[in-house]
């Protein structure tokens, strides 16, 4: 029977695997010390606590302030080739710090522009430089990929922003990180590399980095990344696009009830919660209750206990020693600060998993196929905004709501759900093995890639805290580089805030010869197969998956 990873990212190692016995001790200890309706809602998979083992001893998720932070200091009296050399060493080792002192992702909101402005700050000439550049970052992307450090047995979830960068030797950053990530083979898949796209600045051909969005969907035609945020969404647009960021899979931090300065940069998500929509139908469904009013009365029951929670974690970590010389606390806005001064302007997310079985179970219809299916799948995410946007209001917090990447709970809630739930009628949603994730329509529905990110569009200007949209190609588009401008088109004009392409990706283990492998190579005949395949914003290799997420990524069909 197939062993699953409670993270694709985990890879088995001694210290791996001494930290997470340590890492389920702790879980437990923490959830004994909670109150005792929060216990229950957990185990019972009314809710998933995320990072349950950080619960009051970190936060989440950072988009760093780099560029004010930097150390200018160690930089000097160096040759400019030292400097190069040292400051891709010194973005490891700050990554290493921070990687192993909060949960969750991290990112710069804008590589290209901060590292032009550093370079340029400590007189490195980034023309005469390229391909030392270019070999350190060809270097930096197969560290990420193949370091696996953190917590003894993962890599790190670094995530890097780019594309408005419009003087010259900013460009060329883009450029460079760009070619070295399509030229590191499919091998090397992190970190997360994150295109901007802004109108003006680079989304029609008359803008000035048209030819870097070009550039950047040349290299996700091959790799799947970059990925696409859209700096003009209903969410965004009177945001300084310099100001936002993806981190981790999908974060989204901006608006901050603390400040005028709506901002990514310097700013995290403390902690996140999950709710199993699919969870609330099967049991009213089970009590003859099933019904649009009663699901959200129950829903709203379970969301302002999932509010406690966060608030009761919020306090929890507010509550960090100020003496300690956290490397996180450097990379906050002012480190100057409390750390309760500081964790106040991060975010509380709540999240959500099964939109698509909750509200077949409603209705008797998908909601991708039925308009007023659809209604009520858009009822109950506008339903989540408005408690998180009233929660924000009475407790002086910036609560928002996130389509999380539900990596292990699309099966653990699925399973507990069976264990209770199991009825013949309904065993299509069990036998599946995983949950739908977020507000996605099915991975197997088959509809058109313009069809599903119209769809999906209305739902994103709800999820303040992070959202995603997929589609999914039946196989590298490699040089069909109008046909993904054109989805690109559609999806700006849907609203979509931030999007991704999925194909399969396979590699042979033993010959590196790459294509789309039945079961052995087609070169070789090496039953070595390595399927790379994106399991929540991140591409992972297949066999490493959560059990959720590896029978999903079977049964994904093409849009």
């Amino acid at each position: 029977m197939k062993k699953f990873n409670d993270n694709a990212s985990n890879r088995k190692t001694y210290v791996g695997d001494i930290f997470s016995k340590g890492e389920f001790m702790a879980k437990e200890e923490i959830l004994n010390t909670l109150d005792r309706k929060w216990k229950f809602l957990h185990n019972n998979a009314w809710i998933h606590i995320h990072d349950l083992d950080a619960y009051g001893s970190t936060y989440n998720c950072l988009t760093i302030d780099f560029i004010s932070k930097f150390k200018y200091e160690e930089f000097e009296n160096i040759s400019e080739t030292h400097k190069i050399i040292k400051y891709f060493e010194y973005l490891k080792l700050l990554f290493e710090k921070l990687g192993n002192e909060q949960s969750g992702g991290m990112a710069i909101a804008n590589f290209d522009i901060d590292t032009s402005t550093i370079f340029n700050n400590i007189n490195v000439n980034i023309l005469k430089n390229k391909d030392l550049i270019y070999e350190c970052i060809f270097q930096f992307i197969e560290w990420n990929t193949l370091n696996n450090t953190r917590m003894g047995k993962q890599s790190y979830y670094i995530t890097l922003n780019i594309g408005l960068g419009i003087d010259e030797n900013s460009r060329e950053i883009s450029k460079i990180l760009l070619n070295a990530y399509k030229n590191s083979g499919q091998k090397n898949f992190r970190p997360n590399i994150v295109f901007k796209i802004k109108n003006g600045i680079n989304f029609k051909p008359t803008d000035i980095n048209y030819d870097l969005l070009l550039k950047s969907i040349e290299v996700s035609n091959s790799k799947m990344i970059p990925t696409y945020l859209f700096c003009d969404s209903s969410l965004d647009r009177n945001i300084d696009p310099k100001k936002l960021s993806i981190v981790g899979c999908r974060s989204r931090i901006a608006e901050n009830i603390f400040s005028t300065n709506k901002t990514a940069v310097g700013r995290g998500n403390i902690a996140n919660i999950s709710i199993n929509l699919v969870k609330i139908s099967l049991w009213l469904l089970n009590n003859n209750k099933l019904n649009i009013n009663n699901f959200l009365k129950v829903l709203d029951y379970i969301m302002n206990i999932t509010k406690d929670i966060l608030i009761h974690r919020y306090n929890k970590t507010c509550l960090i020693s100020d003496d300690q010389k956290y490397t996180f606390k450097e990379l906050w806005f002012d480190s100057r600060l409390s750390f309760s001064q500081l964790f106040k302007h991060g975010t509380l997310s709540i999240g959500f998993i099964g939109l698509s079985e909750a509200v077949e179970l409603l209705t008797n219809s998908k909601y991708w196929k039925n308009k007023e299916s659809y209604k009520i799948a858009l009822t109950i995410i506008r339903f989540f905004r408005k408690n998180c946007d009233i929660y924000t209001k009475e407790n002086n917090l910036n609560f928002s709501v996130i389509a999380p990447s539900g990596e292990l709970i699309s099966s653990r809630f699925l399973d507990i759900d069976k264990r209770e739930f199991y009825n013949e009628k309904y065993s299509d949603f069990f036998s599946k093995n995983y949950y739908t994730n977020s507000f996605h329509i099915d991975v197997d529905s088959g509809i058109s890639a313009r069809e599903k990110i119209y769809l999906e569009g209305k739902f994103h200007k709800y999820c303040n805290g992070g959202s995603i949209t997929y589609v999914e190609l039946k196989e590298a588009p490699q040089v069909n580089i109008e046909g993904i401008y054109e989805l690109i088109e559609i999806a700006y004009k849907s609203d979509i805030r931030y999007l991704g392409f999925n194909f399969p990706l396979d590699i042979c283990g033993d010959c590196d010869y790459m294509s789309i492998f039945n079961n052995n190579c087609d070169k070789c005949n090496s039953s070595n197969i390595k399927r790379i395949r994106r399991v929540s914003g991140y591409l992972e290799i297949q066999d490493f998956f959560t059990k959720g997420k590896y029978y999903e990524s079977k049964k994904r069909k093409s849009n």
